[in-house]
């Protein structure tokens, strides 16, 4: 008679159920396990070997078949190793088969039979729930899948405990959910001299989760602004602390099962590969893109990134989420994220100073920025330069705003946002705003919109800039607490929208259509 355990096979942030079948007839002794297994599925025979020989049980001598249903989907981990350890030890009947069936279980063995923390018990807590299981996983697993209401979650640290719990000799009580971690102490806007220009866009950027691009000098604290986002930012609600933690878990990232409310911040190096920013590698794992789903994703020096690593931003800034398609995978991660980068104006970063720019200086700047696509420069709310800071505010004593004035604001305009887009399915700021949802909703003032359509007129902006420009007006307004959009807010919206090329004098025509596309 076949013993059945259940796991699960990832596949991105799906769980999906693999049914453990087990097999013991008589034959020519043999451990085989069958359904597509990786290299790390295969070696999970002479694990269970081990740890079950260290509970001073041998395996019987005769033909083991382990199958992995379905068979045709790929297995990979070293979670496999339990479940298939659970499925051998019933149809030995050590085990009730009927209690095995009823759980599905993760965890990988040690020679010795400790059970070791594997990634994705929250996933799978979820989809064991769904399937109305418990679920069965390693001590250090069971804070982490207990965050799911209604599953329970037993958590023995050997396989020793998981048999003593399964034949009642010691039954283990269900696993707590760990505690919600504070998030690391946050760098203050106040530490921040001058820059106002640049303080007031990062409030904005947050306020209305915008994309935002520093342009500015080496030192004029492009870093430091951004660094101090995340403490501006409000907290994640319930729902995207979840959501985040999913990922997380997949990649291996929650300690001790603690769940944060901070948002995530994410700053790759411009030398991460493609895979490491969007995605992939072996099990198409989730990349950075991903991992700052709800959060910031901070690009320093963006055109040092390769263009090919940048041009792949394009679709997920748009959509919120990347489907990563190998040959042997093909699965779907979210990235909601707010893309803040820094750039220096050219490539010795002191264009705007004649005295120290190279002899090449402006042809230089042109070169450098022209590293970054028009469709991916067009995707940026705002752009803000960042002149150097003179000496004297670095000496001044007197701080600026702190980040909790400026996150009781920002909280603030994203209560109306989300008492203003209550009930659309998606939209939570007005950076996910669109169409008739954006137009209907901005109760905007007839000359603001004027004034918007001859900017647009007149600086050539795309039909992409266009809303992105009126999107980041309505945060203004929100964050004046106006139910109105004013000619003023649309205004600020265009200033941060264009650059300095486009500000010139000489680029301001009465001829339509005259100025570079923005």
């Amino acid at each position: 008679m076949i013993a059945r355990s259940y796991t699960v096979a990832f596949e991105g942030m799906e769980a999906r159920q693999v049914e453990v079948q087990c097999s013991i007839q008589p034959g020519l002794p043999g451990f085989a396990i069958v359904g597509l297994p990786d290299k790390a599925v295969s070696e999970a025979r002479e694990r269970v070997r081990a740890a079950m020989s260290e509970m001073g049980l041998a395996l019987p001598s005769r033909r083991i078949t382990v199958n992995l249903s379905p068979a045709d989907l790929p297995k990979e981990g070293s979670h496999f190793d339990l479940p298939i350890a659970l499925a051998v030890l019933a149809a030995m009947d050590v085990l009730p088969r009927d209690e095995v069936a009823a759980h599905w279980a993760m965890g990988e063995l040690s020679l010795d039979g400790r059970l070791v923390a594997v990634p994705g018990a929250l996933p799978a807590a979820l989809a064991a729930g769904g399937e109305e299981r418990g679920l069965i996983c390693p001590a250090a697993c069971g804070a982490e899948a207990a965050w799911v209401e209604g599953v329970a979650v037993i958590a023995p640290a050997t396989l020793l405990e998981a048999v003593n719990h399964f034949t009642g000799q010691s039954v283990l009580s269900p696993a707590e959910p760990g505690e919600v971690r504070p998030g690391p102490p946050g760098r203050d806007l106040s530490d921040v001299r001058g820059q106002e220009k640049a303080r007031r866009a990062l409030e904005i950027a947050a306020a209305g989760r915008h994309h935002l691009l520093l342009v500015g000098p080496p030192g004029s604290g492009k870093s430091m602004l951004a660094a101090r986002l995340p403490g501006i930012l409000p907290p994640l609600d319930p729902a995207e602390a979840l959501e985040t933690s999913m990922i997380q878990s997949l990649s291996g990232l929650l300690d001790a099962g603690g769940i944060s409310r901070e948002r995530p911040y994410r700053s790759p190096h411009h030398t991460a590969s493609m895979a490491a920013v969007v995605g992939g590698g072996r099990g198409a794992k989730p990349g950075e893109i991903s991992l700052a789903h709800n959060g910031v994703l901070f690009l320093d020096e963006l055109p040092e990134f390769p263009r090919a690593v940048l041009e792949t931003l394009r679709q997920p800034i748009e959509t919120g989420d990347v489907i990563v398609a190998r040959a042997n995978a093909h699965v779907r991660y979210p990235c909601r994220f707010m893309l803040v980068a820094a750039a220096n104006p050219c490539r010795c970063g002191m264009m705007a100073d004649p005295g120290r720019a190279c002899t090449r200086a402006p042809a230089c700047g042109a070169e450098y920025m022209g590293r970054i696509s028009g469709p991916l420069m067009d995707r940026f709310d705002l752009r803000v330069e960042v002149p150097p800071v003179r000496i004297a505010e670095i000496a001044d004593a007197t701080p600026g705003e702190s980040s909790a004035v400026v996150a009781d604001r920002v909280a603030a305009a994203r209560d109306r946002q989300a008492a203003r887009y209550a009930g659309l399915d998606g939209v939570r700021t007005n950076a996910d705003a669109e169409g008739d949802v954006l137009t209907a909703r901005a109760g905007a003032e007839p000359d603001a919109l004027a004034l918007l359509e001859r900017a647009a007129d007149r600086f050539g902006l795309s039909a992409r800039a266009y809303h992105r420009v009126l999107r980041v007006a309505r945060t203004i307004a929100d964050l004046e607490d106006s139910a109105a959009l004013a000619r003023a807010h649309v205004a600020e919206a265009i200033a941060y929208r264009l650059s300095a090329e486009d500000r010139r004098p000489e680029a301001v025509t009465d001829e339509p259509g005259r100025a570079r596309t923005r």
